[in-house]
C-alpha cells in the first residue's frame, strides 16, 4: 500500500526505498524527519506555484540535501551542500540513473541554501529550495492548509527543531569554517562560535596580491 502523507504520495521506486533506508540508518532523527518534511513541503509548494517536479528526483534531492552536515558524507573540506550533492549524484549513477537526472539532483542540493537563484531554475531545483525555506524559516507556511501541516508534523515531528538544527550546523561546519565564506552558513558560526569572524569581500579585494 502506498504511503500518503497530507495527500502527498511517497515515491515507491527501488531507489527511493534504498535512499530512505540509507538516510534513516546513517544520519539521525533530526535530519531524517527534516528531509522528509522538506519533500512533503516541496511537493505542496510546487502544486501551489504550478511546478511539476519529478517526484522521485525531488524525493532524492530532499533526502540527501543536508547529509553533508554529517559524517560519513562530509569527507573533504568543501561546502556541506557539495558533500550532499556529490553523494547524491553518485547514489543515482550507481543505480542506473542518467547523467542528466543525477545532475538535476546535484544542482538541487548544491544550491538549496543559495538565495534567489534556485527559484529561477528547473522545477526540482526550485521545489527543493521552496521546501527547505518552508521547513526552516516558515516561508510560505501561511499559504498551506493547516490540516496538511499538522499531518506532516505528526508523522515527522519537529521537536526542538530550531535549536537542534542550528546545533547540527555548528557541529558540521565549525571544523571547516573557511567553507562558509559567502554563504548563509557563516551566520551560524558567527552567532555560536566564539572568536569566529567572517572575512568580507572588501577585505579579500583590499588584501589581494594586486597593488591597486
Amino acid at each position: 500500500m502506498s504511503e500518503i502523507i497530507a495527500g502527498v504520495e511517497i515515491p515507491e521506486t527501488q531507489a527511493a526505498e534504498e535512499a530512505t533506508r540509507l538516510i534513516r540508518e546513517t544520519t539521525n532523527p533530526l535530519i531524517f524527519h527534516h528531509s522528509r518534511r522538506v519533500f512533503l513541503f516541496s511537493t505542496l509548494r510546487a502544486g501551489e506555484l504550478g511546478l511539476r517536479p519529478d517526484p522521485e528526483l525531488l524525493y532524492l534531492s530532499a533526502l540527501f540535501h543536508d547529509t553533508g552536515l554529517l559524517r560519513p558524507f562530509s569527507e573533504v573540506e568543501q561546502r556541506f551542500e557539495l558533500d550532499g550533492a556529490d553523494h547524491a549524484r553518485q547514489f543515482l549513477l550507481d543505480r542506473g540513473f542518467s547523467g542528466a537526472a543525477a545532475e538535476v539532483v546535484w544542482t538541487a542540493i548544491a544550491l538549496h541554501t543559495t538565495p534567489g537563484i534556485p527559484g529561477r531554475m528547473g522545477d526540482e531545483v526550485a521545489a527543493t529550495n521552496f521546501g527547505v525555506l518552508t521547513d526552516v524559516v516558515g516561508l510560505g507556511l501561511d499559504r498551506l492548509d493547516p490540516g496538511q501541516v499538522e499531518e506532516i508534523t505528526a508523522v515527522h515531528p519537529r521537536g526542538d527543531f530550531k535549536n537542534e538544527f542550528l546545533r547540527a550546523f555548528v557541529d558540521g561546519l565549525s571544523y571547516r569554517p573557511d567553507t562558509t565564506y559567502g554563504t548563509v552558513n557563516a551566520d551560524v558560526l558567527e552567532h555560536f562560535v566564539p572568536g569566529f569572524r567572517r572575512v568580507s569581500m572588501v577585505e579579500r579585494i583590499m588584501e589581494s596580491a594586486w597593488s591597486a
